[in-house]
């Protein structure tokens, strides 16, 4: 069998039960593909699913979750076996930068001690070279060696979410995964970080999978994005696809929230909030905050369809118009060699 994808996921659905509680559809029917170097956005407003769907990737979901479908990692299905098969992937095939990084490091310890047990114990170096190895690492993200014997109090949030990547690339990884890597720090200390980030693939041949609510960040560094709602995918496509022609309300609402750094319009709020995912999801989920919803949305959930060469979208009006680039007629895309899936 020739392998095409670094990373499959397939019909991935993550459910959450609690004591006494509806049991909540977190992750709905979500499938997408991730080649080496490529670099993924996942885009969307709190609570669509993009971070449990990051976490069953690694197979970090808590004890009350239920998941299906397939994660196929150079081939080997990761959920086949339970922690057991996720064990030898886990910080050595697919690494994650979390979104808590003021968190991610335990206050009593060595920063550099925490990222070379990492590779000790996961990389199998011996503890000189691991250390060794640790203080490398910080200095490749841009944190003075002799740092590595200070504590995580002794580091300013930005230097804590370096160290944090740091962390991510101790065993180096294949795939990294960055679950709101700028969370909590000034808009001077995310550009660096994002910088970073961009830098770090480039340099390792890193696979990014950048989990993000903010669109324009996301379509500044990935080649392609996945907007989610609801725990499904709502649009998937090119970034230059998707700014040139959206093909679902959502994704051009997320546009228009956005502020306009050359004075233009001023950015729109989304009326409205998500649905629940503990109660049955009836016909589209957008439909409530929808302003072009039609009597079908109702009481038919749209299929993620194809409406253009490599672009998906899950929205009913696209079958009241001709889809874009299927007509013979190659698209700017096409022609710039996006790569249609």
């Amino acid at each position: 069998m020739t392998l095409t994808h670094l990373l499959e996921v397939e019909d991935l659905n993550v459910w959450f039960s609690g004591h006494g509680a509806a049991e909540v559809h977190a992750v709905r029917g979500v499938s997408f593909t991730l080649d080496r170097q490529e670099k993924l956005g996942l885009v969307g407003e709190s609570g669509c699913g993009k971070t449990t769907t990051i976490l069953a990737l690694m197979g970090l979901l808590p004890s009350n979750a239920t998941v299906s479908g397939r994660i196929l990692l150079n081939g080997t299905d990761l959920l086949s076996g339970g922690d057991r098969t996720f064990q030898p992937h886990r910080w050595t095939d697919l690494a994650m930068v979390f979104q808590g990084a003021m968190n991610a490091f335990n206050p009593v310890l060595r920063v550099g001690r925490q990222i070379a047990d990492a590779i000790h114990i996961r990389g199998g170096l011996k503890r000189g070279a691991a250390t060794a190895r640790a203080t490398d690492l910080l200095e490749m993200v841009g944190i003075p060696r002799q740092r590595a014997g200070d504590y995580p109090h002794q580091f300013s949030g930005g230097m804590k979410q370096r160290a944090a990547i740091a962390l991510a690339l101790a065993c180096s990884p294949d795939i990294l995964l960055a679950d709101e890597p700028t969370t909590a720090l000034d808009v001077i200390v995310q550009a660096q970080v994002i910088e970073l980030l961009e830098r770090l693939c480039d340099e390792q041949g890193l696979a990014l999978v950048l989990v993000s609510h903010d669109l324009p960040l996301v379509a500044q560094v990935c080649e392609r994005i996945n907007v989610m709602y609801a725990g499904r995918v709502a649009e998937s496509g090119l970034v230059t696809q998707l700014q040139g022609h959206t093909a679902h309300p959502y994704t051009e609402l997320l546009f228009a929230a956005t502020p306009d750094i050359e004075g233009g319009e001023p950015p729109a709020s989304i009326p409205g909030v998500p649905p629940r995912l503990d109660q049955e999801v009836v016909g589209c989920s957008f439909r409530p905050r929808c302003p072009s919803a039609i009597d079908r949305c109702a009481s038919e959930e749209p299929e993620l369809k194809r409406v253009g060469s490599g672009q998906l979208a899950a929205c009913h009006l696209n079958d009241l118009r001709p889809p874009a680039g299927l007509a013979g007629t190659p698209t700017d895309t096409d022609r710039a060699g996006g790569r249609a899936r």
